[in-house]
C-alpha cells in the first residue's frame, strides 16, 4: 500500500501536462509535478513562447503535436498518453493535468493510494481551486463552479488521475471533441461499470487567467457546443448526458428572447417579459447555498451564461446540417 503522507510516487504512476504558450505558469506547473513525479510527459499544442525547450529542460519528455492536424485537448491527452506508455510500459495510473495548473504537494501519492485500494474506481479527483480567486468576478466564478460535492460523481474534469485498464478500456478520450471530452469519457466508462470518485482533499491550484468579460463568453459558449454535443452522443435513455443543459440553454439562451422579441414586436407593452430573467436570478441567489455577493454574482452569470451557451448550441447544429467539424474556442 502507498503512503500518501509521503511526498513522491512509485515508477507506476505518471504524469501527462498539456499546455500552449503557458509560459511562467507551465514553469510552475512543471516544478509541482517534478517534486513528486519522475515519468512526465509534456505535450504541446503550437507554443511560440519556449515551452518546449523550457519543458525540456526541465526533465519532461516532449510531444509536439502535428499542426497539419486540428488542436484539442483531447488529442494532446491521449498523445501524451501513448508517450508515456512507450516510456514506462508497467504504469497503472495516469495523472492529467494543464499547463496553467499547480499540483498540491502530495495529491499524487494520495490519489495513486485510493486507486489502490479502490479497484472498482477508474478515475479520481480532488478539490481544484483557482489561484486568484480575487482577481476578477470570472476568476471567483470558476472557483466555485470546481467547488464539487464529494464522493461518487458522474465525471471528473481534465484534472484527475486514471486507472490505466479502465482508460485503455473505451480507447481514451475522443480525440475530436473541443470542449465536454472528460464528461463524455466518464459517461463510456461508467457504462463499462467503472465509477468515479472526487476525494476530500486539494489536487491542484489553476490560474484560469480570465479577467475579461469576452473570455467569459468565449468559455461560456464552448460550454454550450459541448452540450449540444454531448447530447448528441449520449443523450439517450437511461445516461440522457447533457440533455438537460442542452435543453436549458436553448430555451433561456435562444427560444425564450425569441419568443418576446415577437411578441413584442406585435405589442411593445410585451417587453415586459423580460422580467423573468432578473426573477430567475433571485431565485437561484435565495435558494443556493451561497451567501452574500457569492450568490448574486453566481446567480447573475449563470443566467447571462444561458445566452451564449444558447449560441453554442446553434452553433453546433449548424455544424451538423454543413457537416462541418467544430474548432477549438480559447478563451486566453
Amino acid at each position: 500500500m502507498r503512503d500518501p503522507l509521503n511526498g513522491r510516487i512509485p515508477a507506476d504512476v505518471g504524469v501527462v501536462v498539456i499546455g500552449r504558450n503557458e509560459g511562467e505558469r507551465l514553469a510552475r506547473c512543471l516544478d509541482s509535478v517534478f517534486r513528486m513525479a519522475d515519468r512526465v510527459v509534456y505535450v504541446d499544442s503550437g507554443s511560440t513562447d519556449g515551452s518546449v525547450i523550457m519543458a525540456r529542460g526541465k526533465g519532461a519528455a516532449v510531444v509536439e503535436l502535428d499542426m497539419s492536424t486540428p488542436f484539442t485537448a483531447a488529442r494532446a491527452r491521449n498523445e501524451g498518453y501513448r508517450r508515456l506508455r512507450e516510456l514506462a510500459p508497467n504504469l497503472l495510473h495516469v495523472q492529467f493535468v494543464d499547463g496553467d495548473c499547480e499540483l498540491a504537494e502530495g495529491w499524487l501519492a494520495k490519489a495513486s493510494a485510493f486507486l489502490d485500494e479502490h479497484e472498482g474506481m477508474a478515475a479520481v479527483c480532488g478539490r481544484l481551486r483557482e489561484k486568484f480567486p480575487a482577481r476578477s468576478v470570472y476568476n471567483m466564478l470558476c472557483d466555485i463552479e470546481w467547488d464539487t460535492p464529494i464522493g461518487e460523481a458522474k465525471a471528473c474534469g481534465g484534472i484527475a488521475m486514471v486507472r490505466v485498464r479502465a482508460f485503455e478500456s473505451v480507447q481514451g478520450f475522443r480525440p475530436d471533441l473541443i470542449a465536454g471530452e472528460e464528461p463524455e469519457l466518464c459517461v463510456r466508462m461508467r457504462a463499462a461499470t467503472w465509477r468515479i470518485w472526487r476525494l476530500d482533499g486539494e489536487m491542484a491550484l489553476h490560474d484560469v487567467a480570465m479577467t475579461r468579460f469576452a473570455q467569459w463568453w468565449k468559455r461560456s459558449k464552448r460550454a454550450g457546443y459541448a452540450f449540444a454535443e454531448g447530447a448528441w452522443l449520449h443523450g439517450a435513455p437511461p445516461e440522457r448526458h447533457y440533455v438537460r443543459e442542452s435543453r436549458r440553454a436553448l430555451l433561456w439562451g435562444v427560444l425564450l428572447p425569441l419568443f418576446v422579441l415577437a411578441c413584442t414586436f406585435v405589442d411593445p407593452r410585451y417587453f415586459g417579459l423580460v422580467l423573468i430573467y432578473p426573477l430567475q436570478v433571485i431565485r437561484i441567489a435565495l435558494r443556493g447555498n451561497l451567501t452574500g455577493s457569492k450568490a448574486w454574482w453566481r446567480a447573475a452569470f449563470l443566467v447571462l451564461g444561458r445566452f451564449p451557451e444558447g449560441l453554442g448550441q446553434l452553433s453546433f447544429l449548424i455544424n451538423r446540417v454543413l457537416r462541418k467539424r467544430g474548432t477549438l474556442v480559447e478563451y486566453k
